[in-house]
């Protein structure tokens, strides 16, 4: 895959918002930090609704995900 492809897949599968708020080192890896949180949270849930998961499984795994966020505070 040629590096122009790579990057419109990557955008497309993750995309990121700008970030407006105080421009620190803290807030940048916050708002990243979250923007993942976020997607990752889109990809169970989508995965959950079409019946490859089950609820308890969803749970589990955004349930992992929210300790991760946690800790990267």
């Amino acid at each position: 895959m040629t590096r122009l492809n790579h990057d419109i897949k990557n955008s497309f599968l993750y995309p990121r918002s700008c970030y407006y708020g105080q421009l620190t080192p803290e807030n940048l890896i916050f708002n990243a930090n979250l923007q993942e949180f976020a997607q990752k949270v889109g990809y169970i849930s989508s995965l959950e609704t079409n019946g490859k998961l089950s609820p308890e499984e969803a749970l589990k795994e955004i349930d992992a995900l929210w300790q991760q966020f946690k800790a990267s505070k």
